[in-house]
């Protein structure tokens, strides 16, 4: 083997330096660079969207604080508008109803007016029809004839009763 004959032994280390500290310059001057800037590149970027990632998370706290608080807001002034149209309902209401139990107690009375005055026709007319009545049981019984006045006051004391 040509490694461990001794006379290219020194040879062989000589290339061997020279082969590793040209690899050692170009690794050191060509590769690594490259290699850094690139992961210094990727660390850049990395830290830009985290960056970016946060303030994009800030900004949606704040829209949803936003948000809720103009849901809130919106909620409230819904409720208050609700208990608004509600009051006013209620006062609509109100206002139909005591409008209608006016007009049932107008036409209550007029009502009762016409059944008290019906009442009062239908009485004399009962009188009327009474007198006459009474008149004629008389005269087919061959009863006496009783005065007028007097059957008119009997007739008035029964209907009373």
């Amino acid at each position: 083997m040509p490694q461990l004959d001794t006379t290219w032994f020194i040879s062989q280390f000589f290339w061997l330096c020279v082969c590793f500290f040209i690899m050692l310059f170009f690794m050191s001057k060509v590769f690594l660079p490259k290699i850094t800037d690139i992961l210094e590149q990727r660390q850049r970027k990395i830290d830009d969207y985290l960056v970016k990632a946060h303030q994009l998370k800030e900004q949606a706290e704040e829209s949803l604080k936003k948000y809720q608080t103009a849901l809130a807001q919106a909620s409230a002034d819904a409720n208050s508008a609700l208990e608004e149209s509600r009051k006013e309902m209620n006062a609509f209401i109100a206002k139909k109803n005591d409008e209608l139990n006016l007009k049932l107690q107008k036409k209550l009375s007029e009502g009762e007016s016409k059944v008290r005055e019906m009442h009062l026709k239908a009485l004399n007319e009962i009188k009327d029809v009474s007198q006459v009545l009474a008149k004629d049981i008389l005269s087919k019984l061959n009863l006496p004839s009783i005065d007028e006045a007097e059957l008119k006051k009997n007739i008035d004391d029964v209907l009373k009763r």
